[in-house]
């Protein structure tokens, strides 16, 4: 049987799992709106926004890739949250 094995960073991972967890949390901020948990969930779009942006500067340091994949992340998760096609 053959291991395929992946050297991947485990700072690269941490970025991605904060990655997702940002684009949930604005892509949950859509689903709650006209309830009674848009507050909270406007305000859980806005942190994560702020936490992603901080990411993006801070990745600078570690190459283009993960400074670029953490701006396509914040773009993303700016026009989920501004985007509204009705």
């Amino acid at each position: 049987m053959m291991l395929f094995a992946l050297a991947v960073s485990p700072l690269l991972c941490t970025l991605g799992v904060i990655q997702l967890l940002g684009i949930a949390a604005a892509a949950s901020a859509r689903l709650v709106e006209g309830t009674r948990y848009e507050r909270g969930g406007h305000w859980l779009c806005i942190l994560s926004l702020v936490v992603v942006g901080g990411l993006c500067g801070w990745s600078l340091q570690f190459g283009p890739g993960s400074s670029a994949a953490c701006a396509v992340t914040l773009t993303l998760m700016t026009l989920i949250a501004i985007v509204d096609f009705q």
